[in-house]
C-alpha cells in the first residue's frame, strides 16, 4: 500500500494527540519545597529606618496628602518625622478606610492618628488642618 502525504499527516497528528493525552494523564511528580530565608528580626520601611517589631503602636502625625486611592483604601502622605516608629520625614502610603480616603484631597494639610504594626501604618482618623 502506498503511503500518501495525507495519511502521513493524519498518523503524525494522531501520534502527537496520543502523546499529549498520555502526558496529561500521567501521575504528577511532587515538587520539593524551596526553603526561604527567615524574615529579618525588625521590619524595615527603608534603609536605616528600622521599627520596633513589637505590638501595634498608636501615634499622631501631621503632613500633606500627596495621593488618594479611595478604591484601594490608601492615602499617601508627605509626613513629618514619627519618632515613635523611628521614621524620618518622608512620603508614605498608608491603609485607610474608603470613607477616610474620601474625606481628604491631594494638597490637604492634615493631622492623623496612625496605628503602626509590623512596619506598616494604618490611618485610623484624619482631620484637615
Amino acid at each position: 500500500m502506498k503511503e500518501t502525504p495525507m495519511k502521513r499527516t493524519t498518523l503524525t497528528l494522531a501520534g502527537l494527540g496520543l502523546a499529549a493525552v498520555l502526558t496529561a494523564c500521567s501521575p504528577k511528580t511532587e515538587e520539593k519545597a524551596v526553603e526561604t530565608a527567615p524574615p529579618p528580626e525588625t521590619p524595615k520601611m527603608a534603609e536605616g529606618m528600622a521599627m520596633d517589631a513589637s505590638a501595634a503602636k498608636s501615634v499622631k502625625a501631621t503632613g500633606t496628602v500627596t495621593a488618594v486611592d479611595a478604591a484601594a483604601g490608601v492615602i499617601t502622605v508627605d509626613h513629618t518625622p514619627i519618632p515613635e516608629a523611628n521614621w524620618p520625614a518622608m512620603t508614605m502610603g498608608f491603609k485607610a478606610t474608603p470613607a477616610l480616603a474620601q474625606s481628604v484631597n491631594v494638597g490637604d494639610k492634615v493631622a492623623f492618628d496612625l496605628t503602626i504594626k509590623d512596619g506598616a501604618g494604618e490611618i485610623t482618623a484624619i482631620q484637615k488642618q
